[in-house]
């Protein structure tokens, strides 16, 4: 709900968003769209149901708890999800808000070939991502042989869907979890299966679209900082989320930047 009243008022035309919300197919869809409904009256959206069964069987555990809940998984199959009119989509986790007009991060261009665009960051130790047992194996290793792997979050993406389709991305996805569960080859979630099909091939954004790790580390809820230069979305990636800091009267510095997107905080902010 942050995220989504964060959206609205940096963009320049909020009425041509359209909204596409991932939920659990155990979900109460009902009360869902009541309550979006009577927070944002004009806004356009649609739900889609997530069969968590079909990945359920694919997900391994992970350093996190959290990181193995099945919609986290959900963004591996967006392109079977959404309408197939879609051409594009710009994916967004929902610990985040936007301070800039969504439009910038939409017209994204894409190149003549990539899948997706994220921002990436090329000095972070690669090979921490995946395991020994991953490194050790020439043929696996060479998986990213002639490729400038870098790392990208996965919580913002723009999407080319129809390039996504014909390549079948979703299903070399799956190839590298079905392998996971025979050996173990990294240890987070649903990251490291993007990394091994996309890292390398995608398209350049600037990191102001993803001021990424705001919830700390993995292991402890640490307080972090803003990365240098400028900022257009704040991502409380991590084990510490602002509304479980704000309720517990601990936040951190940077949930200041949270809060004024909290519905709940007063009971008039609502109807505000």
């Amino acid at each position: 709900m942050a995220a989504i009243l964060s959206i609205l008022p940096h963009s320049s035309c909020p009425q041509n968003i359209l909204f596409h919300f991932i939920a659990s197919d155990t979900a109460n869809h009902h009360h869902f769209r009541y309550t979006i409904s009577r927070a944002f009256t004009a806004l356009v959206f649609q739900i889609y149901p997530y069969d968590s069964k079909a990945v359920s069987g694919l997900i391994s555990s992970s350093i996190r708890s959290a990181l193995d809940c099945p919609l986290n998984y959900a963004r591996n199959y967006l392109p079977n999800l959404l309408p197939h009119c879609l051409r594009r989509v710009v994916y967004l986790d929902s610990d985040l808000v936007l301070v800039d007009d969504m439009a910038k991060l939409t017209a994204t261009p894409l190149g003549d070939s990539s899948v997706l665009a994220a921002p990436e960051y090329c000095n972070a130790n690669f090979t921490s991502y995946f395991t020994p047992t991953f490194w050790s194996n020439p043929t696996l290793s060479l998986t990213f042989s002639g490729r400038n792997a870098c790392y990208f979050n996965t919580g913002v993406m723009v999407i080319d869907l129809q390039r996504w389709r014909a390549g079948d991305y979703t299903t070399k996805i799956v190839e590298w979890m079905e392998l996971q569960k025979r050996m173990r080859i990294y240890e987070l979630g649903s990251l490291p299966p993007f990394l091994l099909v996309f890292a390398g091939n995608i398209a350049p954004v600037d990191h102001r679209w993803n001021q990424h790790g705001l919830g700390g580390d993995n292991y402890r809820g640490l307080c972090r900082d803003l990365h240098p230069g400028p900022t257009s979305l704040l991502h409380w990636s991590g084990k510490g989320k602002p509304w479980a800091r704000i309720d517990a009267n601990r936040p951190c510095p940077l949930d200041a930047f949270w809060a004024p997107y909290d519905l709940l905080q007063t009971s008039s902010s609502l109807e505000s």
